[in-house]
């Protein structure tokens, strides 16, 4: 696969990455955890499926918890165990893909409309 080195972080490493990158993650002393919420069934199944193919592409795998209206993104290095730069890197594409509004880049999409009939990822406001 690689000839990185990889190597697993401890406890105050993770903590400062979490308080520096983004504290919707957590970490529970084993994962680095966040929870998508969603509108439906129909919008946690292409939240599950987009990660899917951002941990193929990546080839590092998180577990999931999937319930209708949220998806629990949890992620460690099972071979290190312990949580290292690869859980880090795919948290933050996980968040870029996932969490992508155009709207907020003044590009020529619309995004998805707010009538809830389309709603799709819940986003804070």
């Amino acid at each position: 696969m690689t000839d990185k080195e990889i190597t697993a972080f401890n406890e105050e490493e993770v903590k400062k990455w979490i308080n520096n990158y983004n504290n919707e993650w957590s970490y529970d002393g084993k994962w680095i955890r966040k929870t998508y919420k969603t509108h439906s069934w129909k919008s946690t199944l292409m939240v599950v499926n987009a990660i899917g193919h951002l941990a193929e592409l990546a080839w590092h795998h998180p577990d999931l918890v999937v319930s209708y209206a949220f998806v629990e993104v949890k992620l460690m290095n099972h071979a290190k165990k312990g949580i290292t730069q690869l859980d880090f890197d795919l948290a933050k594409k996980i968040d870029e893909f996932i969490l992508w509004n155009p709207v907020e880049e003044n590009l020529s999409l619309d995004g998805t409309p707010d009538d809830p009939r389309f709603a799709y990822v819940k986003r804070k406001k």
